[in-house]
């Protein structure tokens, strides 16, 4: 076998830096959890200073600190031998209700490996597993990924990108959020249109739990419910508005969830499907996107999918054509993309 030394030389840089950014996920965690960015983005510190401000072991917190400068997440000053962070990095560690926020994405991930050995059982077998046998982190760590980008275009952008939606919430409209999760959504549009009725509903009673927490702690606990229904059984009818955030590719059946939700809405109603960023060809997703998105979807939408009945595994790069598939093959005879960003697209889909 003969081996090419610029190839082999090029594919190990590209291992050391997937394994860097391996054991980085639990560096930016530890980071998170002990306030360590967020001390560092209020003022520079040595590792001794920074500990003595978050209550840490400084041998610890230097040897975190000269990781984090090695990956680029914070600066070093070797005249001084102190640590900054830039406007940038700060934005992005530290504030859980900006557009982007990194800790979670991690949290998520560390949370989605700890299932390593079911997941290598599962590829054996062709068995699922369901979310809700997932560790906690999973769960705590899908919501901080997820809800910055809700955050930052639910409201703004993706509600006022469907036709007659905004002023029919703003009216006081019917609203089913289907696999709520943790609540986030929920809870950003019981704030935004407090005339509308809301209800979330997740098969996963857990999630649920939190999410009721989440609209009392927000002061919304009056304008919004929650069940624990799947996207087949929840209940009501003649909904102005159905959303599914990030969650149809995760369903085994997500025709049968599409059948449910075009039977629940009002004649004029509208449906919100927010998926993953995706091509509908292999090919149009082989970018960093993508390979995040395969890597999540292998231990969590897959492996969910095939723990339940229906037929789909659709992965989280299904692509526009498959869902749009999916919406006709229900009864909707109107489907669109109605916006997008580097990590979403929205389609509404009307009777």
């Amino acid at each position: 076998m003969a081996i090419d030394q610029d190839k082999l030389g090029e594919f190990l840089g590209r291992f050391v830096g997937d394994l860097g950014a391996t054991m980085a996920a639990g560096n930016v965690v530890i980071g998170d959890r002990l306030g360590l960015y967020r001390e560092l983005a209020a003022a520079p510190a040595n590792a001794d200073e920074l500990a003595r401000r978050t209550s840490t072991d400084p041998r610890y917190v230097a040897e975190w600190l000269r990781g984090q400068a090695a990956g680029g997440y914070v600066e070093y000053d070797a005249s001084s031998d102190s640590y900054s962070m830039t406007e940038e990095q700060a934005f992005a560690l530290t504030d859980p209700d900006g557009a982007v926020y990194v800790p979670g994405a991690f949290q998520l991930a560390l949370g989605s490996l700890r299932a390593e050995p079911r997941i290598v059982e599962a590829f054996q077998t062709g068995d699922g597993v369901g979310w809700h046998e997932h560790d906690d982190l999973v769960f705590e760590g899908c919501e901080r990924f997820f809800r910055p980008g809700y955050i930052a275009n639910l409201i703004p952008s993706w509600i006022p990108s469907l036709e007659g939606v905004e002023a029919k919430l703003r009216a006081g409209a019917k609203v089913a959020d289907i696999g709520c999760g943790h609540g986030a959504s929920t809870v950003l549009l019981a704030q935004a249109y407090p005339a509308s009725a809301i209800v979330g509903s997740d098969y996963h009673e857990g999630s649920v739990e939190s999410a009721r927490k989440r609209a009392s702690d927000a002061g919304v606990a009056e304008r919004v419910s929650f069940e624990v229904a799947s996207a087949q059984t929840f209940s009501g009818k003649d909904h102005d508005l159905v959303a599914t955030f990030d969650c149809l590719h995760d369903m085994g059946d997500p025709a049968g969830a599409a059948r449910h939700i075009r039977e629940s809405m009002a004649p004029d109603g509208t449906w919100l499907i927010v998926e993953p960023a995706a091509q509908d060809t292999v090919e149009g997703n082989l970018n960093p996107v993508g390979r995040v998105y395969y890597g999540f979807s292998t231990f969590l939408c897959v492996p969910n999918a095939l723990s339940q009945s229906g037929g789909y595994a659709l992965g989280a790069q299904a692509g526009e054509a498959a869902i749009r598939r999916i919406a006709t093959d229900a009864g909707f005879t109107r489907f669109r993309r109605s916006a997008e960003t580097p990590f979403n697209l929205v389609y509404e889909a009307r009777p």
